[in-house]
């Protein structure tokens, strides 16, 4: 049966910490003010700014991150303008077109591991404004990345200093999604600090849906110009949760005493060793990524066997033609049990 299968196919499988339910019932009978306006919030908000080593931020916390993606860029483009990703970017594949349906077109960009860079951006701008057609075509006005991307890999602090540079250039907003932003920041191969994103980003979120949270995103707004009638689009796009509290609680738990770094920090060390598992086999990876997903490329056979006792992300289809990619996902609920059965039975193909 499927329910007695192990999961590995995405990060948000379990409920929450521990820790983040006994805090919300402990809580649970307190009287606030509703909105996100209550103590709660304010110390999770506290808890972020010291975190990001700013005071001058503003955080404002949504409950899930497509709502959180749409709410920031409609609220920072006006309504002739569009939002460049890459073409795997979550804003572009897995929201069904919610950015949209708010009146603004993704311009998506090739990408070959999830990432785009500051002179693809540049390219972009320049044919735009240099083309006689320009005012007839979508304004590109604001840069979209993810991470971790999408394909699990990350951005360096040069290659984020170099689209903030070209950002600053050509006038655009640099947004940051990082509903997986502990497990990049937790990384062996990351180089960034929430203080470096906070520095280099317009805008960016801190990700709790996927990193031990019950639900929750926290959105960090640095520039003073996005800042302005902010709670409005909250408001406007439904995502003013009345019982604000209950997502200031889950932060406030997370980074009272680095929970969310911890917690972060072990699921990659668990996914670096499935993906010791694999290589050690021979199996390629197709992406080099050093975080909690991992895509191993595996035979049709390999996958069956596999997914008698694990559920992974898979496209059955194209595994019958030849070899494709997989995806293993670990999270901040990973158990060292489940993965060493996974890993014994790689060792097993």
């Amino acid at each position: 049966m499927e329910d007695n299968k192990i999961r590995f196919e995405c990060d948000y499988t379990e409920g929450a910490h521990p820790r983040i339910m006994e805090a919300l019932m402990k809580t649970n009978m307190e009287q606030t003010i509703g909105y996100g306006v209550d103590a709660h919030c304010e110390q999770a908000r506290e808890y972020i700014k010291r975190h990001c080593g700013r005071s001058d931020i503003d955080i404002h916390f949504l409950v899930g991150g497509t709502q959180a993606n749409m709410t920031v860029i409609a609220s920072a483009l006006r309504p002739y303008q569009g939002v460049i990703s890459a073409e795997s970017g979550h804003i572009n594949v897995h929201e069904t077109g919610a950015v949209e349906s708010t009146g603004h077109k993704v311009l998506a960009l090739p990408s070959s591991d999830g990432k785009i860079t500051a002179m693809q951006v540049f390219d972009l701008y320049t044919a735009h404004i240099n083309d006689d057609s320009s005012e007839h075509m979508v304004q590109p006005a604001m840069v979209y990345i993810s991470n971790p991307t999408e394909n699990g890999t990350l951005y360096t602090k040069d290659e984020l200093a170099a689209l903030n540079s070209v950002c600053r250039r050509c006038g655009l907003t640099l947004f940051m999604d990082g509903a997986r932003l502990g497990y990049g920041l937790m990384s062996e191969a990351n180089d960034l600090t929430l203080g470096d994103i906070a520095e280099l980003c317009d805008v960016f979120y801190i990700g709790g849906t996927k990193v031990g949270a019950l639900f929750g995103e926290a959105v960090v707004i640095v520039n003073k110009k996005l800042k302005k009638d902010f709670r409005y689009y909250i408001k406007q796009n439904g995502a003013m949760l009345a019982k604000g509290r209950l997502l200031g609680i889950q932060f406030e738990e997370l980074f009272r005493d680095n929970l969310y770094f911890e917690i972060s920090k072990n699921a990659d060390r668990l996914a670096l060793m499935i993906r010791k598992a694999f290589e050690e086999k021979g199996i390629k990876m197709a992406y080099d990524s050093y975080t909690n997903q991992q895509f191993p490329i595996l035979s049709h056979e390999q996958a069956v066997k596999l997914a008698c006792r694990y559920s992974f992300t898979m496209n059955e289809s194209e595994l019958k033609k030849a070899p494709s990619m997989t995806r293993f996902c670990t999270s901040w609920a990973t158990t060292q049990e489940n993965v060493n059965k996974l890993i014994q039975d790689i060792k097993a193909l």
